[in-house]
């Protein structure tokens, strides 16, 4: 019974895991600028990783495969957020610039609106 509901419970997770993977790749190719794909890929790439990873660790035997997986949501948890920022960051300085329907823009100097508010 245990075993049902374990191998329940890790199915679901991957297909949660699954769902988010997609998204996350459907917003990299739906998406109108780089800064909307970047924040797609960082946020709902990492959860899909993470769920995913939290189903290896829940379905694993052995403590080494549940300590890589748990260490590899910490790491995914870290390193994502951080790393889309910087990229988005460095993008922003190299000239790359918003969506034309963008309604402001936080990083010019101006701080200048195209929105009716």
């Amino acid at each position: 019974m245990i075993g049902l509901i374990q191998n329940l419970l890790v199915g679901t997770l991957i297909l949660i895991g699954a769902f988010f993977a997609l998204a996350a790749s459907i917003g990299i190719l739906r998406l109108p600028d780089l800064y909307t794909r970047m924040h797609a890929a960082s946020k709902a790439g990492t959860l899909g990783s993470g769920v995913m990873l939290i189903a290896l660790a829940l379905y694993a035997d052995d403590h080494a495969t549940v300590t890589r997986a748990l260490a590899g949501v910490v790491f995914f948890l870290l390193t994502a957020p951080i790393s889309a920022h910087l990229l988005a960051k460095a993008a922003y300085a190299a000239g790359y610039r918003l969506w034309s329907g963008s309604v402001h823009d936080d990083m010019s100097a101006t701080k200048v609106s195209k929105g009716s508010k």
